[in-house]
């Protein structure tokens, strides 16, 4: 669950600018810790953390999925830019590994439309017109920099992230949630099916509908719908995909290569109906010490 206990000295300020305009509920920064033994999820508390979670995410992006880092993040071995100092950063700790950046085995990065205000904008604004979820009355989240150690994709971390991220968003009750998922490669021919099938069965509204901008734009419309088998090609979908798709979300009109990473990229947009609606079933079911330990299922998210 999340509660809201005062900052101690060593969480880090992220505030140096004109104190926002929030609500009461929303001025103290929440302390998130959702505990299944032996692993952890809580928000950053500290630049430490924050330091661990820059350098899980530079051995996954740059590392391992051959993303291509700028000089300064070579040096450094830190996957970082200036959204991480406005926003909340997710994580898992496995307390088996010890403590420090070792621990740190997952991790999310959300940004809410007051963060984004401080930044100048959200992070996917980079990519697509996003100036209807902007606007959108309701509360919204950006979700972004999701990864996970590659020894634990096969156990609980990608659940446990997702317990997180529906704790969030009960807190903050947020209504909307988007952000930028990736295939991987940067030929949008080889992907043909998937980005197809994403654009014929799962296309936003037209009320929540992005779209890629035009110098980024990329077709997803690349096979005829009766060609594709959609159930195979869901099945082949990366895992936080799929993920968002389970949870009725959508996608916007235009893919993006980004170069920088290896991917292709697609805006996905969930409304959080059914992440709240779970969370508060649940929470009133169980305790506090056994909410994370049933809940999100490696079927739901990991598969």
């Amino acid at each position: 669950m999340i509660l809201d206990p005062a900052a101690d000295s060593s969480t880090l300020s992220l505030d140096p600018m004109t104190a926002l305009d929030r609500s009461a509920k929303a001025q103290t920064s929440p302390s998130l810790d959702i505990v299944s033994s032996p692993l952890q999820v809580r928000l950053a508390r500290s630049t430490d953390d924050i330091d661990a979670v820059q350098a899980l995410r530079y051995r996954i992006f740059y590392e391992t999925m051959g993303a291509q880092p700028l000089p300064d993040m070579a040096r450094l071995r830190r996957d970082s830019d200036p959204f991480d100092e406005i926003c909340d950063h997710l994580m898992v700790l496995d307390h088996t590994r010890g403590a420090g950046a070792d621990a740190v085995v997952g991790t999310y990065r959300l940004i809410r439309r007051e963060a984004a205000r401080r930044c100048g904008r959200f992070y996917s604004a980079a990519e697509y017109d996003i100036s209807r979820l902007v606007t959108y009355p309701g509360q919204v989240l950006e979700l972004g920099r999701s990864c996970v150690d590659p020894a634990y994709r096969a156990r609980a971390v990608m659940p446990l992230l997702w317990s997180g991220i529906a704790a969030y968003v009960f807190h903050y009750e947020i209504e909307l949630m988007f952000g930028c998922a990736s295939l991987p490669g940067t030929d949008p021919d080889q992907l043909a099916v998937p980005l197809s099938y994403l654009y014929h069965h799962h296309l936003a509204p037209a009320e929540l509908r992005t779209r890629a901008l035009p110098e980024r734009y990329v077709d997803m419309r690349r096979r005829d719908p009766a060609t594709i088998d959609a159930e195979r090609t869901l099945s082949m979908l990366p895992p936080l995909i799929k993920g968002y798709l389970r949870l009725g979300g959508f996608v916007g009109d235009g893919a993006v290569i980004d170069r920088q990473f290896n991917t292709t990229d697609v805006c996905v947009v969930v409304k959080t109906d059914l992440v709240t609606e779970k969370y508060s079933r649940h929470y009133e079911r169980r305790s506090k010490d056994n909410w994370a330990k049933d809940n999100w299922t490696k079927e739901n998210w990991a598969s």
